[in-house]
């Protein structure tokens, strides 16, 4: 079992940069594919990014290529998402999730475990 806590969201200008981490508990960290999802309230949660165990392979959101960047540290048990030229849209809660698969894929229901998520605000 793993435990996640998300940090570094807050409010940010339009075209400003966050960068979000997402740090776990437990000394199996390496053994977990790892996401992060973003919800609106009332919306389903959204698949934002992924990354494999070995933290060589990605895959991204086509609303967040080239903007969003994922990576993780597995002697820190984090994984960090850095995300430049924010916008409006962007504005959501982010959540860090956690799959035992070997390539969960975008679909949250393939993730194992979450965090509480953090907030993130772009204003225009």
């Amino acid at each position: 079992q793993v435990q996640l806590v998300e940090s570094g969201g807050g409010w940010v200008q339009a075209g400003g940069s966050l960068r979000l981490s997402c740090a776990a508990s437990g000394r199996t960290f390496s053994s977990y594919a790892m996401g992060w999802f973003r919800q609106d309230p009332g919306k389903e949660r959204e698949f934002v990014v992924g990354l494999s165990r070995s933290g060589y392979s990605t895959y991204y959101a086509d609303s967040v290529k080239g903007r969003f960047t994922i990576s993780r540290d597995n002697a820190k048990n984090t994984v960090y998402l850095q995300m430049n030229s924010l916008q409006p849209e962007d504005t959501a809660v982010y959540y860090c999730g956690a799959s035992l698969r070997v390539a969960p894929g975008s679909s949250w229901s393939r993730y194992d475990y979450w965090g509480q998520g953090t907030q993130v605000t772009v204003s225009s």
